[in-house]
């Protein structure tokens, strides 16, 4: 049982690590708390059923495609809405990101009604045995593909013009425009990079979980705890937090119950958090040096 819980748990932290990871980012390079997050996954999973249902494309062959869509959506979304915004206040950040969640979600649940949907592919239910340890397909494949964007973006940030651009961004905006850099462009590619990424932890999550227009509900505070835990900004950090927040989850569930397991995860949270702020894998914050 040990064996078969840290397993699933491990499994599972791939996907909460890649549908952090762009919440994360957009938080440490614009400061900005996206509440809309959970719908931009929740979107992705929806796009992913759509071209699997209506064109019979297999959610990880679409992942490439509702990328794109959702890098459109939060491109368009940060240029016209959001950079305006962020000139006067970081409250009215929050007010808008949150009026665009209830947005998204009512606009989906017109389109689509309350009903709970589901991908269903040929290997949904097969599972390789190890011993005495199932290893779903399904899981197996997201948590790699999870690891693979994860590993791409952090060369994307390290390697290339526009990473080391949003990096100068999120250190210092005014020295970045001194240097040429327009911050609000850079915004707008991060917000959409950001997007993107939460698009593809949606195409994972259909294969995984039941799709409705409050899926992203389910994931929005295991984000918010995974990135504080991970460390602000950090796609490491995000990655390896992801993996203990699912680790903590599914032991929780298996010994004390399903009920339990937010409780556990967020008290260990609180705890961690007042023993090391910065969290577990994050760099003390830039005021108390």
């Amino acid at each position: 049982m040990f064996a078969q819980t840290f397993v699933n748990g491990l499994l599972l932290g791939g996907v909460y690590g890649v549908a952090t990871i762009g919440f994360s980012m957009v938080w440490g390079v614009m400061g900005i708390i996206n509440l809309a997050h959970g719908a931009y996954i929740m979107m992705g999973a929806y796009f992913s059923y759509m071209l699997a249902s209506r064109l019979g494309i297999d959610p990880f062959v679409s992942m490439p495609l509702v990328m794109a869509a959702l890098f459109c959506v939060g491109f368009t979304v940060q240029h016209l809405l959001l950079n305006p915004v962020m000139r006067t206040s970081v409250l009215l950040t929050l007010a808008m990101t949150f009026g665009l969640e209830l947005f998204l979600v009512d606009l989906f649940v017109a389109l689509f009604t309350s009903d709970i949907r589901s991908v269903n592919t040929s290997y949904s239910s097969q599972a390789l045995a190890v011993g005495p340890v199932l290893i779903s397909y399904v899981r197996l494949a997201a948590a790699l593909l999870s690891l693979t964007l994860a590993a791409f973006l952090y060369l994307v940030l390290t390697r290339t013009r526009l990473g080391q651009a949003i990096l100068a961004t999120a250190l210092d905006r005014e020295a970045a425009r001194l240097m040429g850099i327009f911050p609000e462009r850079i915004y707008n590619y991060t917000a959409g990079i950001g997007a993107a990424l939460a698009g593809a932890a949606g195409s994972l999550a259909s294969t995984l979980f039941p799709i409705s227009p409050g899926l992203g509900n389910s994931f929005i505070g295991a984000v918010f705890v995974i990135t504080v835990l991970g460390g602000i900004g950090s796609v490491t950090g995000a990655v390896a937090a992801g993996f203990v927040y699912a680790l903590i989850q599914s032991f929780a569930a298996s010994y004390l119950g399903v009920n339990y397991q937010e409780i556990v995860a967020f008290g260990l949270f609180l705890a961690i958090l007042i023993v090391r702020p910065q969290g577990l894998f994050g760099k003390r914050f830039f005021g108390e040096v």
